[in-house]
């Protein structure tokens, strides 16, 4: 496990190294318009991507979340059948344990 952590380090210090150069190269202000709405915000390039980016991640992750669903509704019912699967043989178990005691005594007094 150290070798992956140490591959997911390298590669985010990368991811931030990249980041932080884009962030210092495209420092100019641009103007952004919405236009139905007379609006007009100035912001940093930079800023304005990098928002662009994580709205756009959060987009998919959400659309990867909804996605899931089934997935998710099946698991917890999986779960819960192996639960009460297993509650099922731990009484089935422990009521063999009280029986097999009277059944080896049966078995031992007809010898």
């Amino acid at each position: 496990m150290g070798a992956v952590r140490a591959v997911y380090w390298a590669g985010v210090i990368v991811i931030a190294a990249v980041v932080s150069l884009f962030a210092a190269s495209n420092r100019q202000t641009v103007s952004l318009g919405f236009w139905p709405v007379p609006f007009v915000a100035d912001a940093p390039l930079y800023l304005i991507v990098l928002v662009s980016l994580l709205f756009g991640v959060l987009i998919g992750a959400l659309a990867v979340w909804l996605r899931g669903r089934h997935r998710r509704r099946e698991l917890r019912e999986c779960r819960r059948q192996n639960a009460a699967l297993s509650r099922e043989l731990a009484a089935t178990q422990s009521q063999l344990a009280r029986e097999a005691p009277r059944s080896q005594d049966t078995l031992q007094l007809g010898r």
